[in-house]
């Protein structure tokens, strides 16, 4: 019979020491088996609980306590390991007691090394598949434990990809960016700091979590200590337990997870997530983090380009309104429009190479468009032509 594995104990309990003798020494523990022996049923009870065999040889006949009473002392300590039953011949009646009180098994006094192995590899055979069936419980559990927890991460990002394209209000978006945040790394709180390139400073433009007095900073100047390192480096910090104790803080979180937001490969802000505990973030949060760091980019550069777009919109309607009301000269307005959309179309080649966003890219290239038709049209209208055609009698 091959060695049993190294992590498979036995406790012999038996009156009799030539017994505890044979089965421990001389058979089980050569094979390779962790052996503990006690000869009456108190003693037994407490190896149990301290040994944690896998496997029970008691004798029926045990002094005091009997084995059925051990069976029983075992059941009530919640205590739930296989037991073989010992007892001579004759003693049938009480082994079946004894099965019906959870034995699995019953070996006839004197013992043959043959049939106790047998019995043995039988029952802890049985106990093998058992934890493995534990096992691949446990393992199945985690997975879909995982699995939860990544369609639940899917199931956020996508929800904030819509919103980046469809909300058009800067501040609901990242109240929305900053919930999750939270979801996904399972943190306590979070802000936002976004760069203010007048100043210099780094505003605090969202949070959720944060104590009050930290929470009423919102749109005010705020630098956590080590925000100001990420905007420098541009590259994600996972902080916690004592490399946190020199930065501010460390005064109402001991693990912290923060991921520059990006423009052009430089940091314009940052995103930072926060626990009360000193448990750090996984590679996981990490990663999910980033990619809500990316739509902040998004909608930043987004932003700006409308903001860019709406600002000529407003200078044309300028003039549009100014020419309405006070120039007398339509050659003049002519010329004075054509020479913004001139201008418009000279920086809209800007905007694209500063879009990272392909349905904001594809926009620009249709407003590129509308912008050369309008100027074709305008070149051909008859009284722009005769305004700047050579004079005959110069």
């Amino acid at each position: 019979m091959s060695p049993a594995p190294a992590t498979e104990r036995v406790l012999i309990v038996d009156e009799d020491p030539d017994v505890l003798d044979l089965l421990s020494r001389q058979v089980l523990v050569p094979l390779g088996y962790e052996v503990a022996t006690a000869n009456e049923a108190g003693a037994a009870i407490q190896q149990a609980v301290s040994f944690s065999p896998d496997l029970i040889v008691a004798s029926l006949m045990l002094p005091g306590l009997s084995g059925k009473d051990l069976l029983v002392a075992l059941r009530s300590q919640g205590l739930d390991v296989p037991v073989l039953v010992t007892a001579e011949e004759g003693q049938e009646a009480d082994a079946i007691q004894a099965f019906r009180l959870g034995a699995r098994d019953y070996l006839v006094k004197p013992l043959r090394e043959a049939e106790v192995l047998a019995a043995i590899e039988r029952a802890l055979k049985e106990v093998r598949l058992s934890h493995q069936t534990k096992q691949l419980a446990a393992e199945l559990a985690e997975s879909h434990r995982q699995l939860e927890q990544r369609v639940r991460e899917l199931t956020t990002i996508y929800g904030i990809g819509k919103a980046v394209t469809s909300t058009t209000n800067q501040r609901d978006l990242f109240d929305k960016l900053m919930a999750s945040s939270l979801n996904v790394t399972n943190a306590d709180m979070g802000w936002v700091l976004l760069l203010d390139e007048d100043s210099g400073h780094l505003y605090m433009r969202a949070q959720r979590g944060m104590p009050q007095a930290l929470a009423n900073k919102l749109h005010q100047p705020w630098d956590d200590g080590v925000s100001s390192l990420v905007m420098l480096s541009a590259e994600t910090l996972s902080i916690h337990g004592d490399g946190l104790r020199q930065f501010k803080l460390a005064r109402f979180a001991k693990a912290a997870l923060i991921v520059p937001i990006k423009a052009r490969e430089e940091a314009i802000g940052v995103i930072t997530v926060a626990r009360e505990e000193a448990k750090p973030f996984s590679e996981p949060n990490q990663r999910m983090l980033e990619a809500l760091s990316d739509y902040a980019s998004i909608s930043l550069i987004n932003s700006r380009l409308f903001q860019a777009l709406t600002g000529r919109a407003e200078q044309l309607q300028e003039v549009v309104d100014e020419t309405r009301s006070g120039m007398q000269d339509q050659v003049a307005w002519v010329k004075r429009v054509r020479a913004e959309l001139k201008g418009l179309q000279e920086q809209i080649p800007d905007l694209l190479k500063s879009s990272e966003h392909p349905s904001q890219r594809k926009r620009l290239q249709v407003l590129s468009g509308d912008v050369e038709t309008m100027l074709q049209e305008l070149d051909e209208m008859p009284h722009l032509q005769t305004a700047t055609a050579p004079s005959l009698t110069a």
